[in-house]
């Protein structure tokens, strides 16, 4: 028989997943295997990965593999039976947060954590309002959806959910001095609250990123967070951080990226990189909240927190600690940001360089003055970096800010690959705009 082409493997694609699920690149990549920052595709070509955080300490990691296996070849049930994994796991996860901090819930993927954390925060508060920003992603079920103001039509119509700009320091807000822009934003998040309270709805909660990261993995203006959370907590709401994208030691120099604040959360949600790939998330909460949670509104999913899974995340944990990854985020994230910082010096089309550990934005615009988005050169970016072997995406808005979040055994000689290709790419992009 002979091999299907992408062409033929595509259209199959259509017709039984729709023409609008969505792939990356204008030539979508038919990818057959992983190791480590590498991909591979179909026809044995290699990518290097630099946006992919699933695989977080590496596609098809050794340890991570023999775990699943092994544990998967011994015993896999739910959690109405005693094993010791789970409690272990937990026991091991919970030292990584603050003392408060100290229960969990386990679930399968980041929207299930989500929306198990709205309902832990409505049901403890008593009140149903939450505030996000007005470019929030959290997940796709339905209760999640409806706080998702960038992407999700729910948002639209839902009047439990209000939003607050997304908190900028580049961008600004017009006419606001940037000394002023923490007062600014904090007080967008004030008015919501009044607003829940003048119809009676009251705020449970303010659910955000704490790296921002859909909105372009902001810089945010000093001490905006700390602020806000202290008016949601005044108005009787919960803090919720949704560390799906910028946990695990990506941001570098802390585990969660919650800890960059002089805050601590209610609620933490996690997913994405928990189990490497696995279906791993889950709620990590305060012990009150919890039980009093629990107690009320028994919670039990079938595929979260086995054997199988805790086995996983234990070795993800492993994988961080002894291979010394966040210290790899910090000073690998560190030689990526001062090649990109060098791109800027020589590239007006970027107009701004963000990072967090091993995270990274790219913001594009053309004319720094003004700021405006380079919208379709951004495309143009990701498409020519992936005919050249590098894999990055974009994030933002706009979709102007390119996204880079490697995996995190993303080594120094694999951002010389990346600068250099950026390099070649930036300068091909340039002429085009020029000419």
């Amino acid at each position: 028989m002979s091999a299907i082409t992408n062409t033929e493997l595509l259209q199959r694609r259509y017709n039984v997943m729709g023409k609008s699920s969505p792939l990356f690149y204008e030539k979508p990549l038919h990818l057959v295997r992983g190791e480590g920052v590498w991909l591979y595709d179909n026809d044995g070509r290699k990518y290097l990965d630099v946006y992919n955080n699933v695989p977080h300490v590496g596609h098809c990691n050794p340890r991570v593999v023999e775990a699943l296996y092994k544990q998967a070849s011994t015993l896999n049930i739910h959690t109405r039976y005693l094993h010791d994994n789970i409690v272990e796991y937990i026991e091991r996860l919970t030292t990584t947060f603050d003392d408060g901090l100290s229960m969990a819930m386990l679930t399968c993927t980041g929207s299930e954590a989500n929306e198990l954390a709205l309902r832990m925060a409505r049901f403890y508060t008593g009140n149903q309002g939450i505030i996000v920003t007005d470019f929030a992603y959290h997940g796709n079920t339905e209760a999640v959806a409806e706080l998702g103001t960038g992407f999700m039509p729910e948002a639209k119509h839902t009047k439990r959910v209000k939003s607050f700009s997304i908190p900028d320091s580049y961008r600004g807000i017009s006419g606001v001095a940037e000394s002023d822009l923490a007062d600014a934003y904090a007080a967008q998040v004030q008015q919501a609250i009044d607003e829940f309270e003048a119809e009676g709805i009251n705020v449970a909660g303010m659910l955000v990123c704490p790296d921002f990261a859909n909105e372009g993995l902001l810089t945010v203006p000093k001490g905006f967070l700390e602020k806000a959370v202290a008016m949601v907590r005044k108005a009787g709401g919960v803090m919720i951080a949704d560390e799906v994208q910028a946990g695990f030691g990506r941001s570098g120099a802390h585990f969660w990226a919650h800890q960059w604040y002089d805050l601590t959360p209610d609620i933490v949600t996690m997913g994405k990189p928990m189990g490497n790939g696995h279906p791993l998330a889950g709620v990590i909460a305060r012990a009150d909240m919890i039980e009093a949670f629990s107690k009320e509104a028994m919670y039990f999913n079938t595929f979260g927190g086995t054997p199988v899974s805790c086995a996983v995340g234990m070795a993800v944990l492993d994988a961080l600690q002894e291979d010394r990854l966040m210290e790899n985020a910090v000073s690998t994230g560190a030689y990526v940001t001062a090649g990109l910082r060098k791109l800027q010096d020589k590239y007006p089309l970027i107009g701004d360089v963000r990072d967090l550990g091993m995270f990274f934005g790219v913001e594009l615009v053309t004319d720094r003055a003004t700021k405006v988005p380079a919208i379709i050169e951004s495309r143009r970016i990701i498409n020519l970096m992936r005919e050249r072997g590098v894999l990055i995406s974009t994030i933002g808005v706009t979709d102007s800010i390119l996204k880079l979040r490697p995996p995190m055994p993303f080594q120094p000689e694999h951002a010389d690959l990346l600068i250099a290709t950026l390099d070649d790419v930036l300068e091909i992009v340039s002429r085009e705009m020029a000419g």
